[in-house]
């Protein structure tokens, strides 16, 4: 912990990139976020993990991973390695250089893991800091598990008596031996289909699928990215979306309104519709919805962040249909890009994004889960 003046400065730990598809994501989260960070109260650590997993000592410069179009941020291996606490006795961090010289980062307050996808939000990243005893921003082990693969988390809002599109569930194993057999067990939901990994987000290896002709080509996709897939229903409503702060002192959780995403005809919310500006979705914070609507919904995203065992922060994404609101995802780990519905949630509930971050450290340093 550092000082200025009479106040003590928390030493945070923004641990961003990580091996899976959305490693740039989590780079430009990280731009966004040490652009944000009031450094008057914060003293930050910024470790980045290569894509091929070794965590980096990087440097505290927003611009390095600001979100280009042309040229997707990444965490470049620059010869250092940062090592974590020896045990749970001690909260001190070091970093070993590219001669092999080890130098002490402090005291460690908390960590902030901005990472997307499987390796970082999937419950691995948090079950380091479990074991080191790090307090860290977010949900826990199984609740970031469960979050990951949209299986476990359908079948557990299911549980809960929460409505979710429906869903086959194929592996790798049975699409490779039976092909056949799989196009028929979907078909029983429908045409079109939305076809996807089971353990993957920001819409990467999705793909809508209109007649079977086209289900090979999207389970090739999907299977690039996991071996286990789901196909969905297509579900026909509104688009929309809330963002969820855990409850400070045990208190219930806190949902911001509603964002809508609209989109043209024929167009699904794709990877560059969300992250890169890409043409056929416009994001409408506040979503139009009549009093009724927004508290059912605030209700139904508390609900389902509960059934998870959800902490810290979440986005709850549903389809408000004719005969109501069907959950689509549960996102334990959601983008903080300029153009992500999480922070434009909360601003227009009247919170900041550095207000936000605030008090999503302060989650991360009282939270039990």
């Amino acid at each position: 912990m550092g000082e200025t003046g009479d106040a003590p400065r928390l030493r945070v730990v923004l641990l961003f990139g990580g091996r899976s598809s959305e490693h740039s994501i989590s780079c430009a989260t990280a731009g966004g976020v040490l652009k944000a960070l009031d450094r008057t109260r914060y003293d930050i650590v910024p470790v980045g993990i290569t894509s091929d997993g070794a965590f980096t000592l990087q440097p505290d410069d927003a611009d390095l991973f600001a979100l280009d179009a042309t040229k997707l941020p990444t965490v470049v291996d620059n010869g250092t390695r940062v090592r974590f606490p020896e045990s749970a006795a001690t909260r001190e961090m070091t970093v070993v250089d590219e001669l092999g010289v080890e130098t002490s980062l402090g005291d460690i307050d908390v960590v902030f893991p901005i990472l997307h996808g499987p390796f970082g939000e999937d419950g691995s990243v948090q079950g380091l800091l479990e074991l080191v005893g790090l307090p860290y921003v977010g949900a826990g082990i199984l609740a970031s598990a469960v979050g990951m693969d949209k299986h476990f988390s359908k079948t557990v809002l299911q549980q809960a008596g929460i409505a979710v599109a429906p869903w086959v569930t194929v592996r790798s194993r049975e699409w490779a031996g039976d092909p056949t057999a799989v196009t028929a067990s979907v078909a029983s939901l429908g045409y079109p289909l939305f076809v996807k990994p089971a353990r993957a987000g920001s819409s990467v290896g999705v793909s809508k699928v209109s007649a079977p002709a086209e289900l090979a080509a999207a389970m090739a996709v999907a299977f690039h990215e996991d071996n286990k897939v789901l196909v969905e229903a297509a579900v026909v409503g509104r688009e929309l979306e809330c963002a969820v702060l855990g409850g400070r002192g045990g208190s219930a959780p806190r949902v911001s309104v509603a964002g809508e995403i609209v989109l043209a005809e024929n167009t699904f919310y794709d990877f560059e519709s969300k992250y890169l500006g890409g043409a056929g979705a416009d994001l409408v914070c506040p979503a139009d919805l009549t009093a009724d609507e927004l508290s059912t919904f605030q209700d139904l995203a508390a609900r389902a962040f509960d059934a998870i065992g959800g902490a810290g922060l979440a986005r709850v994404d549903v389809f408000l249909t004719a005969d109501g609101f069907v959950v689509n995802e549960l996102n334990t780990m959601p983008g903080f890009t300029p153009i992500s519905m999480f922070p434009a949630c909360w601003l227009a509930s009247g919170l900041s994004y550095p207000e936000l971050l605030d008090e999503l450290i302060e989650l991360g340093l009282e939270t039990e889960r």
